[in-house]
Order: structure tokens, then C-alpha cells, then sequence
């Protein structure tokens, strides 16, 4: 039996029965990361020792009896804009390359109460801007599937890191798809929940309209387990909604009759590839055979979203980002003649090029003579898909798209034409801008063994409706048991 290969609700049962050990399963996945790490490249940091320790701690309480928690011993990795106490916290920047964090995020704090191992913080695009996490200042995650391929992004160490069973599942953030389209480069499950259902507190804000904190797992069950965990109101974040607990893991029914899903036919034109294509219409014909009621209607909104998420985005980014000063916490030049000099100099030398790029662009849109034709007007825009959303849930239960027009491209490919990258995000961007939840799941292999995914978009705060018709359909077809990342160089 390989232990890296079970979900965690797997390990979980094994763990109750005593078939398996905490210690077997931290030394499994150490083996792992020592055989596939140095072809992934997924870690920023990995915490052998500190979770060697705490596996043997928590074994000896299950020995003795006094373990209650079901999840304890199964480790986690962890998006490494998601602050964790004593360990460093960098968004994969040289501005944070040696910042450790004073606190815990309110998700890691949960996650200790669970005695749930973290067992590294995962590569990601700088401060999460980016669809590839090519733009990490310390290295470029590979695909599992395909090593010259690229992950996805911005968490594209949390998804390649549960694709190469280098983690059982992991966290990620999501801004504009950044955890449901990496969860479709590298054929994993990844949901983005509701703005609101899990405190952001702790994570290292980039557009804080927009961002959300989310699990990349093997299966939807575990996406359920972990969400279970994490969602809750936080006195520490004003943004966090006080909405009723609730047990997702019940709501996997394993049954989709009468479900109402709603196909926007403008996520299906022009600039959709072709094999992507025809696998969501196979997963459409897959669900009226299950019993859902499928119709298409238009949700011609959906064409403004992109830009109107690159505005907000951008311009929230040049605000957050305006921290990162040389003064307190972060990277600082060596030399500087004043003030104004020190600022300069520390944010050209420690920020990347795409995160200058978008602050850049968010200045100008902020700026005095532009803010109403750009950020007002966006806000605007931004209203209007909430609107044409609320309208389509009036008739739909489950919104389906594609999670990205194509499936991973090659590393290299799309770094010089930032335009094309944006593009990518050109299925998901819509969901976090009227704040849905959105999950990824994935529905086929392209004829390169590529993994194509799909996106089932819900009603604000009905994560239980789109976990079930995503567990529905993943008990249906049985993804991962006909079809495994290869490491193809």
C-alpha cells in the first residue's frame, strides 16, 4: 500500500482502525518529497523536523488514548502567503525572503486545533499575482502531469504538491481563479468558497475585495473535511459572515436528480479549446444522465468581467502593497541618499516584475483624472455581474463552465505576453468578483494526457449544492482511478 496515494478520509479511517501509524504516514510523505521535490519543485519551505516531532507527540497521545481528534497526524502544506507562526511567510519575494511571522492566520490556528501536521509553506506566484507561478523570485513549480508544463497559479505549489501526493491536500488562496485553475491544470479538486465563510486573517493581502482562502484536495470529500475545518466567523476579520455551522461532509448525497444547472453559452465561444470543449459537453451529457435538468441561457456579463477584475485587482494590490517600504519588516537596499531614495530603490530591487506591473497599473486607474473612468466605472460593471448573477440563480441551482479555456501550457510560453496570461483567468475571474462560491474539478485528460477541469459555480454560501454535484459527478466517472500524473519530461 502506498500511504501518498490515499485521500485523506482514507487515512483517516486507516488511522481509526489502527492499520497505520501517524509516524508511517509523516515518513511516507517525507520519502515522497525526497524522491519527486527536486522535479516538482513545489516547496518554498519544508518543515521535516518540526512535524517529525509533532507526528511522534501525537502518536504517543493516540497510544494513550487522549487524541480525540479523528484528523490529528495527517500533515497539510500551506500557501505561502498564509501566515504561520515562527515560520517564514515570503509570498515567494525576495521583499519577504526572510520575514517570519509573528502570529498564526485564524485557518492555521483551526488546522493546530485539528493537531493537522504542516508539513511545509508551498511556491506560489509573488504576493499571488500571476496564472503559472513562474513568477516565484525563488523557483518555477513544474506540472506532475507533464514536467515541462506549466501548474497554474497563483497556488501552483498547493495543487502540484497534492498532484505528486507530496501533501494529502493543502490551502491555497483564490483572487481570480488562482486555486480553481491551478486544481484544473493539475487534475485535483479545488474550491473557492464565498467571500466571507473563512476569515482571511493572516493572509497577506492582495486585492482584499477579492480574496479568499480555500482547499486544493485529491477528492471532494476531503475538500468537504477541510472546509468543515476553516469556515467560521472571525471577530479578527470584519469581512468574515456569522453563518450558521454547517457539516458539508453531510451534504454528499451522491445524487443530482432535479438539480437545475445553467450553461452560459459565452464561456463556450471563441478562445475555448477545442478538446476542452467537447469534455464539458461529455460532463453535460453525463449529468442528464444522472438526472439533472441541463439548459443553456446567456450570461452576456461575463465578457466585462475580465477587465473589471483587473482594475479592482490591480488597484487593491497598489494599496495593500504600499506596506512593503524598506522601513518595518521586509526587504531593504543597501544604499540610499534619503528617504524617497530608500523606497525607491527597496521596491524596484524587491518586487518582481509582474507584481510592479500591477501596481503600476492600479496607480494609474486610482489616479487623480482616472479614477471615474476606470475604478468607479468598474465598481460599477462589478454590480452588474453580481446582478446577472442573482438573476441566473433565480432559475439555476448550478452555474457549469469550464474552469480555463485550455489546458496547462508549456513553461516559458506565455512569460513575455502578460495579455495572454490574463486571458487564462477569463472563466473564473467572474465568480470572485460577485464573491460565489466556485469549485474545480476535473473531468478528463486531453489527447497529450493533460487534465482538463470543470467548474460548478453556486449561490453565495451554497457550498453544499455545488460539493454534492461535484462529488456526484466524481463518484460517476472515477478520475483518479483512470488516469495518474506521468513526470513525462
Amino acid at each position: 500500500m502506498d500511504i501518498t496515494e490515499l485521500t485523506v478520509h482514507e487515512q483517516q479511517e486507516k488511522l481509526k482502525n489502527k492499520e497505520i501509524t501517524v509516524n508511517e504516514i509523516l515518513k511516507a510523505y517525507l520519502d515522497r518529497i525526497n524522491d519527486k521535490e527536486k522535479d516538482v519543485q513545489a516547496f518554498v519551505t519544508i518543515l521535516e523536523e518540526d512535524a517529525k516531532n509533532k507526528a511522534k507527540e501525537i502518536q504517543q497521545k493516540i497510544d494513550n488514548g487522549e487524541e480525540k481528534n479523528s484528523l490529528a497526524g495527517i500533515p497539510i502544506g500551506i500557501k505561502d502567503n498564509i501566515c504561520t507562526e515562527g515560520i517564514k511567510t515570503t509570498c515567494s519575494s525576495k521583499m519577504l525572503e526572510n520575514f517570519i511571522s509573528p502570529y498564526d492566520a485564524t485557518v492555521m490556528e483551526k488546522l493546530k486545533e485539528q493537531n493537522i501536521i504542516n508539513l511545509g509553506k508551498l511556491n506560489m506566484d509573488e504576493f499571488a499575482m500571476g496564472g503559472s507561478t513562474e513568477h516565484s523570485y525563488f523557483k518555477v513549480t513544474k506540472n506532475p502531469w507533464n514536467l515541462n508544463k506549466v501548474p497554474g497559479g497563483s497556488s501552483g505549489g498547493s495543487a502540484a504538491a497534492v498532484a505528486a501526493n507530496l501533501v494529502p491536500w493543502a490551502l491555497g488562496s483564490d483572487t481570480g481563479g488562482s486555486i480553481r485553475q491551478p486544481a484544473s491544470f493539475c487534475g485535483v479538486v479545488g474550491l473557492k468558497p464565498t467571500y466571507g465563510l473563512v476569515s482571511r486573517y493572516g493572509l497577506v493581502a492582495f486585492a482584499s475585495s477579492l480574496d479568499q482562502i480555500g482547499p486544493i484536495t485529491k477528492d471532494v470529500k476531503d475538500s468537504a473535511i477541510l472546509l468543515n475545518i476553516i469556515a467560521g466567523k472571525d471577530p479578527k476579520d470584519a469581512t468574515s459572515v456569522d453563518k450558521e455551522k454547517k457539516d458539508y461532509v453531510k451534504a454528499l448525497k451522491n445524487n443530482v436528480k432535479g438539480l437545475r444547472i445553467g450553461v452560459p453559452k459565452e464561456f463556450f465561444k471563441e478562445g475555448i479549446n477545442e478538446e476542452v470543449k467537447q469534455a464539458l459537453e461529455e460532463a453535460i451529457e453525463k449529468y442528464k444522465e444522472l438526472g439533472a435538468k441541463v439548459e443553456e441561457f446567456s450570461l452576456d456579463i461575463a465578457k466585462y468581467s475580465l477587465a473589471t477584475y483587473y482594475i479592482i485587482a490591480c488597484a487593491e494590490a497598489s494599496s495593500n502593497l504600499g506596506r512593503f517600504d524598506g522601513i518595518r519588516y521586509t526587504y531593504r537596499t543597501n544604499e540610499f541618499k534619503d528617504l524617497k531614495d530608500l523606497y525607491k530603490k527597496t521596491r524596484s530591487e524587491g518586487f518582481g516584475k509582474e507584481v510592479k506591473r500591477r501596481i503600476i497599473l492600479g496607480t494609474y486607474v486610482l489616479s487623480s483624472g482616472y479614477y471615474d473612468a476606470y475604478y468607479k466605472k468598474a465598481q460599477k460593471v462589478r454590480t452588474l455581474v453580481m446582478n446577472e448573477f442573482n438573476k441566473a440563480f433565480e432559475k439555476y441551482d448550478v452555474i457549469l463552465t469550464p474552469t480555463s479555456p485550455t489546458v496547462a501550457f508549456d513553461i516559458g510560453s506565455k512569460t513575455n505576453n502578460p495579455l495572454e496570461m490574463y486571458l487564462a483567468d477569463i472563466c473564473t475571474v467572474s465568480v470572485n468578483i460577485a464573491g460565489l462560491p466556485g469549485i474545480s474539478i476535473p473531468c478528463k485528460v486531453d489527447k497529450e494526457g493533460m487534465p482538463i477541469g470543470m467548474q460548478l459555480i453556486g449561490n453565495k454560501f451554497s457550498e453544499e449544492t455545488i460539493l454534492n454535484a461535484a462529488y456526484t459527478y466524481e463518484q460517476s466517472i472515477k478520475f483518479r482511478e483512470k488516469y495518474k500524473p506521468t513526470f513525462k519530461k
